[in-house]
């Protein structure tokens, strides 16, 4: 029987550093080797969703390495233990996405200079959003691409017609640095219903509020208007036509087509656009959090991935 995983500890052969993006700005990474006895398979780089740190994700990092992967993982500039863009800790701020597509890029350089190929990205929620950007901006060239829940849309009762516009005239009547929603992950959702909106597996949910309590510096809260209104903009960047039509990579797309967060119908005509896409969706049984859902929901999704890196990262000729 293999034996359960620390989900509330570092592994003792993961290395946890920092590292002086281009313009100084200092963010947190973490490494973990390929397991011993494995040939090598290649190297994983994972990027989190909005509000996210890497130690969320602790279970499936090691779960790659253990695989044979070199796997590593960061938390954005402003947020988890990466910085803040604002005065207010709590606030989840940037001045651009392009900001964070240019940390990617430097960040992914400096990934594959120092581990051995192929090279595969990973990114949930806003990582997946990101990550998918930053590909089809050709600011990264990953053999492979593993979307999770990826941010392509909003769950909102504000009309996607009229969502940017709504952000940008929050952003010019008030501080665009403040808060554009009080609690939770969600406009209007009470934080006692936070976990209904994540995962069904309350165990794993309740990881993140054991780490925030460890390690302090992680906890941050909601939103800017200006990040409501930067996400919008970046949205419609990769709804243009030809943007995805133009992506060459192999993505895999993993999504809950109840989430309360991302917008599913987003999702699905991504997956349409996408030359070399592949989409694994579930019902009901699946929350945003894919990755931390209850073992049948994560065995599955954990099966997809492997598969498709199996088929689609290949080691170059």
């Amino acid at each position: 029987m293999a034996a359960v995983f620390d989900r509330r500890a570092i592994p003792q052969a993961a290395q946890e550093s920092r590292w002086a993006l281009p313009d100084g700005h200092l963010i947190r990474r973490i490494a973990f080797p390929s397991a011993r006895g494995k040939p090598p398979r290649g190297s994983l780089l994972f990027m989190p969703g909005r509000g996210d740190f890497y130690e969320k994700y602790l279970e499936s990092l090691a779960y790659w390495a253990g695989e044979g992967w070199h796997v590593s993982a960061a938390d954005w500039r402003g947020q988890g233990a990466s910085g803040r863009m604002t005065p207010d800790p709590m606030v989840g701020d940037i001045a651009d996405f392009s900001i964070w597509i240019a940390d990617l890029a430097a960040l992914w350089r400096d990934f594959v200079a120092n581990t051995p190929p192929p090279h595969v990205l990973v990114g949930h929620s806003m990582g997946g959003h990101l990550v998918l950007r930053a590909v089809a901006e050709r600011a990264v060239t990953p053999a492979a691409l593993v979307l999770s829940a990826p941010m392509l849309g909003f769950v909102s009762p504000i009309p996607q017609t009229v969502q940017h516009l709504f952000a940008r005239l929050m952003c010019r009547i008030g501080n665009p640095a403040r808060m554009a929603w009080p609690v939770s992950e969600k406009p209007g959702s009470p934080l006692d219903k936070r976990a209904t909106l994540l995962t069904h597996d309350p165990d794993r949910y309740a990881d993140e509020g054991w780490w925030r309590a460890a390690r302090p510096e992680l906890e941050i809260g909601p939103a800017s208007w200006r990040w409501v209104e930067r996400a919008a903009a970046s949205v419609e960047r990769l709804r243009a036509p030809g943007v995805l039509e133009a992506v060459t990579t192999p993505v895999l797309l993993l999504a809950a087509q109840h989430d309360a967060l991302v917008a599913w119908p987003a999702i699905e005509r991504a997956a349409a656009r996408l030359p070399r896409a592949e989409l694994v969706a579930w019902g009901g049984e699946a929350r945003h959090e894919v990755l931390r859902e209850v073992d049948g929901v994560r065995d599955a999704a954990m099966a997809a991935i492997d598969s498709f890196l199996d088929r689609m990262a290949v080691q170059p000729a």
